[in-house]
């Protein structure tokens, strides 16, 4: 469940708009544009990838969809700065990014994970091995799985955050399954035979395994299909941001506010430190979260600076929310400018120990004092950035809310 409070970063509502502030929210959006594109680029790679692994499962179509996976949440990662702020986004993202999930709705689980709780019920439906079952006291008919099944019927059923059934995590699950590591080294091993249909399957009802991944493939791409379509020319994402510069403006820095510090300095990575959880981890399966984390850190600089690598190399850059404040206050641009490359890099940091072999499992590991400090020193460079971002809200005469977390707010309440 999302812990969060709301904080106000206040100042005066600005008389007239900024000189430049048309060009950089239009920079802005194309920005978006080339994002979520990229995104449906990938998702579409996905899908081709998994329709090749179900048609003939093996270790190395396996190993290709994973791969094909990991690619696709370097752009979308980069995207989730467009959130907060964005309430068209808001209110989708939820349908291709939720996340814990508790995955025995989806599938089978090691007999630690437990069953049925009060607070979801559905925690181990298991909907791939039963093709009928009840929510809320109605009867489901889930002989064939479906985009729609999943989308309009299984996720967040009973109005249960963590029964997630789209989405990249559900995916993720459905690629790697579950990661019984601990906080020892290693991601989810689950074997390619539960996709083999007939002898040989492990897991049992491999067809509707099957059936599930592509059927949750399908609608990701479906989803992405719809966000890229809000920023592009016409697209209401766009036209909302076009309409109202300086409304555009508090957007960008909410996003940048919100994501730094509530979200990923909070839940994503003080939180889980704090339980010394791996669950807590936003890839947890895969044990891609070092990525997951730098890249969002990534797309908070692309913001800023109004500038974007596509997958093909090609950038998109413009005016920018850097050009604004030099203008405003060259001092305060200077010094947000360096928070932001400093938080790069110490996310950075992370990636590369976890790619020389130190995993961010390992670093959640209670007593392990090099992953605390390099959890630890990324947290303080996101909350330090979204203190120069306040500075910069002030500068530019706006306001905005940034989402809070109780590891960073209350943390006496985590463990309440």
């Amino acid at each position: 469940m999302k812990r969060m409070m709301t904080a106000m970063i206040a100042a005066a509502l600005p008389a007239t708009a900024f000189a430049g502030e048309a060009e950089v929210v239009a920079n802005y959006a194309d920005i978006a544009e080339a994002i979520y594109g990229d995104s449906l680029i990938k998702a579409k790679h996905l899908d081709a990838a998994i329709e090749a692994f179900v048609a003939a499962p093996s270790d190395q179509t396996l190993t290709a969809a994973k791969s094909a996976w990991l690619a696709a949440r370097v752009p979308y990662q980069q995207s989730e700065v467009f959130r907060f702020g964005n309430p068209i986004v808001d209110d989708w993202e939820g349908k291709v990014n939720a996340w814990p999930l508790d995955e025995g709705l989806i599938d089978y689980v090691d007999a630690v994970y437990g069953g049925a709780t009060d607070e979801n019920p559905l925690a181990a439906l298991n909907v791939i091995a039963n093709p009928t079952f009840e929510i809320s006291g109605e009867t489901i008919d889930a002989s064939v799985i479906t985009p729609e099944l999943l989308g309009e019927t299984l996720h967040e059923a009973d109005e249960v955050e963590a029964n997630v059934a789209t989405g990249y995590h559900a995916i993720e699950f459905l690629l790697w399954g579950q990661d019984l590591n601990g906080t020892d080294h290693g991601a989810g091993n689950r074997p390619y035979t539960d996709y083999v249909v007939g002898e040989g399957c492990t897991g049992g009802a491999c067809d509707r395994r099957a059936q599930y991944l592509t059927a949750a493939t399908k609608l990701l791409v479906s989803d992405l299909e719809y966000m890229a379509a809000q920023w592009a020319d016409g697209g209401e994402a766009r036209e909302t941001v076009l309409a109202d510069p300086s409304a555009g403006i508090t957007a960008m820095l909410t996003g940048m506010g919100s994501l730094s510090y509530g979200e990923q300095a909070g839940e994503r990575m003080k939180l889980g430190l704090m339980l010394n959880d791996p669950e807590e981890e936003h890839d947890c399966f895969s044990d891609n979260t070092h990525n997951s984390h730098y890249y969002d850190g990534l797309g908070i600089h692309n913001v800023y600076v109004g500038q974007y690598v596509r997958v093909d190399g090609t950038l998109v850059s413009g005016e920018s929310l850097q050009d604004l404040l030099e203008a405003a206050d060259p001092a305060l641009a200077a010094d947000l400018t360096a928070a932001v490359d400093h938080t790069v890099a110490e996310l950075g940091q992370i990636k590369a120990a976890a790619e020389a072999g130190f995993s961010y499992d390992q670093m959640l590991e209670a007593g392990n004092e090099a992953g605390e400090e390099l959890i630890m020193s990324a947290v303080d460079a996101l909350v330090a950035q979204t203190r120069e971002i306040e500075r910069a809200v002030a500068a530019l005469s706006t306001e905005i809310e940034v989402e809070g977390s109780d590891s960073l707010d209350n943390p006496d309440a985590v463990f309440q």
